[in-house]
């Protein structure tokens, strides 16, 4: 079962006119510049703000539409602001049960404990938010929202606000949500590598309109969007931990496709982990190099190319069943006669690990 929304929103001259769906499980992504109207959007659908020509349907219940508008507050979501916005008279604990206890008993299935875990609050609990850093405080405002058992959490930007040492801080906890709750997530950002880490799946907007949506790892690849040729394009692969070079110090990851090596052992063995390869990070050849520094390479198909200036082009290949960018001078293109269906090789000079 999907999400579906519709809205027609006009605010002086900027018109924002869109109709998607979105899966009603895992982390959806709303992508765009500024002022492409995604907080409009957000609001929009938390009821925050009323608009006539709107429609929006969640799992099966219809919010807005067919002569019904469900304000905010009967609405059962949970909105996460750039701020955190936390009672100052209250410690943290008391910020938590401020929102739990008033969710009916019936209604309640993520308990104070339980939101406490999930955003490593153990040692906060007894504190005010003055005290607290900025990390800290978005931590506890994303375990508030959990607390009133939301069917739907929007997040807007919530790591905006936050320098990049407290972006570190809280990445890992909103991971841990990603693989520990069964409620959608619609998350806004302008910010692609958090896309990366923590979404499925991708809405993409420009000037109020949808432009495209799907999984995150197909759009991230298509050649026919902006994503697929900013400086940093790259692509994403899901990978399972197979086992460990405790002579080299290696990792190796599984895919579809074959089997990463990458330095370290931090990882356990059996984790899910998503990695990121940039796609100035892969080289193109005809034969399996044997004499080469590099140690990830892979069997790949060429899908599509485009041009990306002057100088260079971009490959689209498939690896296994999972999309890859490689970013090659259009000379190279030419002599190695890349074209649609040529069976070739992808040399993987760099992976980055998305954990």
């Amino acid at each position: 079962m999907s999400i579906e929304a519709q809205y027609s929103i006009t605010r002086g001259d900027f018109l924002l006119d869109v109709d998607f769906s979105m899966p009603s499980r895992g982390v959806t992504a709303l992508f765009g510049p500024s002022g492409s109207g995604k907080s409009t959007l957000l609001r929009a659908i938390a009821g925050l703000d009323f608009h006539p020509q709107g429609f929006l349907k969640v799992a099966g219940e219809t919010w807005q539409g067919d002569g019904r508008f469900a304000p905010a507050h009967q609405r059962p979501f949970a909105y996460v602001f750039q701020e955190a916005s936390l009672f100052a008279h209250l410690n943290v604990r008391s910020n938590l049960e401020y929102g739990f206890k008033r969710v009916p008993p019936q209604q309640r299935h993520i308990s104070v404990e339980r939101a406490i875990q999930l955003l490593g609050l153990e040692n906060l609990v007894a504190r005010k938010p003055e005290t607290l850093s900025g990390g800290e405080r978005q931590r506890v405002a994303i375990a508030r929202a959990l607390c009133v058992s939301p069917q739907f959490l929007l997040m807007d930007e919530p790591l905006a606000a936050l320098d990049e040492a407290s972006k570190r801080e809280i990445l890992p906890y909103l991971e841990s949500l990603h693989d520990s709750l069964g409620i959608p997530v619609l998350y806004v950002s302008h910010t692609l590598q958090e896309i990366a880490r923590l979404a499925d799946y991708l809405v993409l907007l420009e000037a109020g309109k949808v432009v495209a949506a799907g999984p995150v790892p197909q759009m991230l690849t298509r050649l026919d969007l902006p994503l697929a040729h900013s400086s940093d394009a790259g692509a994403i692969f899901a990978t399972q931990v197979a086992g460990f070079d405790q002579v080299f110090h290696l990792t190796h990851l599984d895919f579809s496709g074959g089997r990463f090596a990458v330095p370290g052992m931090a990882l356990k063995l059996g984790q899910q982990v998503r990695v990121r390869i940039a796609a100035r990070d892969v080289s193109l050849t005809l034969e399996h190099q044997g004499s080469t520094s590099i140690q990830n390479i892979f069997p790949a198909v060429v899908e599509e190319l485009a041009l990306e200036n002057d100088a260079q082009v971009m490959v689209r290949l498939q690896v296994g069943d999972a999309p890859l960018l490689s970013r090659i001078t259009k000379k190279s293109a030419a002599e190695l006669d890349v074209q649609p269906g040529k069976q070739m090789f992808a040399q993987v000079k760099s992976v980055v690990l998305l954990a």
